[in-house]
């Protein structure tokens, strides 16, 4: 089937170099490359997964729990230097 394209000067220079290279033709190169193209866009693909590298049991430290963390969010801290919701060694106020 003939069709009309357009394509970038840059992409069709690389592509004539490559089929002279490989001694085929332009339209042989064009067919290959879209086939390939058309049939690894029709493969499912898989789903992203990040991998898991939570350490033990996934918190940050030994001895935070949950409750900790949902202190940290309900409470209102009006001194930035305060670090005592940290726990140890933190609890300590700065003086």
């Amino acid at each position: 089937m003939k069709t009309t394209i357009e394509i970038a000067d840059a992409v069709l220079d690389q592509a004539r170099a490559i089929a002279a290279r490989d001694k085929t033709t332009l339209k042989a190169l064009v067919d290959e490359a879209l086939r390939k193209l058309v049939a690894d866009r029709q493969k499912p693909k898989k789903p992203f997964k990040l991998k898991d590298l939570s350490y033990g049991t996934g918190w940050l430290s030994p001895g935070y729990t949950p409750e900790m963390f949902r202190e940290i969010g309900n409470s209102r801290r009006d001194d930035p230097d305060d670090l005592s919701w940290m726990g140890p060694p933190f609890d300590e106020k700065k003086k």
